[in-house]
């Protein structure tokens, strides 16, 4: 590893992460190469080692900052002095992953090889912020939802999480993807990432209290 001030190291992580997340929006994950990054940054690709080793490292930077935007968001709800009824605070937070559109994206791609591809210090600084949204869905669902016990806030979450890595498929749905549905005959509603979200939540949040 390059062997600078820890401020110069995080600069230049920065600067690779922000070039991969600006090609992520036009390219996929799988024509993404570190030349491709190298090319979109002051970098060669062999400087580019000197800070990641590989492209899931990378993207699993980019992974953690998508969650930590939506930890600010969360946040923002559990700072909040309203209380919000079932249907509000499904809205709230439908809202809150409706603006993380990439985070969904990258929730709906193959975890267990980014995972599997980054070294230690990468995946643990991830799994912090992972880890962070865990408790802020949690303090919320306790702050707002005060009659559901331990155990249904935690069914509840155990739930909702691995049910967001298949938001993205549903509501960001390609014209071809959609060719292939009529043409095959499919019956079937396309929905949004707020309606798939909030429609979930709604229902998870209901049938916690009607279960008392």
């Amino acid at each position: 590893m390059f062997k600078g001030s820890p401020e110069i190291v995080a600069q230049r992580r920065e600067e690779i992460v922000a070039a991969c997340e600006k090609l992520y929006q036009t390219m996929s994950f799988k024509d993404i190469t570190l030349k491709e990054i190298g090319s979109a940054t002051s970098f060669s690709r062999p400087t580019i080692y000197n800070y990641f080793h590989t492209k899931e490292e990378i993207f699993l930077t980019l992974y953690e900052k998508e969650y930590d935007r939506w930890n600010a968001d969360l946040e923002e709800i559990l700072a909040s002095d309203k209380k919000y009824s079932t249907k509000k605070l499904a809205d709230q937070i439908a809202r809150s992953l409706e603006k993380r559109g990439q985070l969904l994206k990258l929730l709906s791609m193959n975890n267990y090889d980014m995972e599997a591809n980054s070294r230690k210090e990468f995946l643990k600084s991830f799994k912090v912020a992972y880890g962070k949204s865990l408790e802020n869905f949690r303090l919320i669902l306790k702050k707002h939802c005060k009659e559901l016990s331990k155990k249904e806030v935690e069914q509840i979450i155990y739930i909702f999480f691995p049910f967001m890595f298949g938001i993205y498929p549903y509501a960001e749905v390609t014209s071809k993807q959609k060719e292939a549905m009529t043409e095959a005959k499919v019956d079937y509603k396309y929905q949004t990432i707020y309606e798939v979200t909030y429609n979930c939540l709604v229902r998870l949040l209901d049938n916690g209290k009607k279960e008392k």
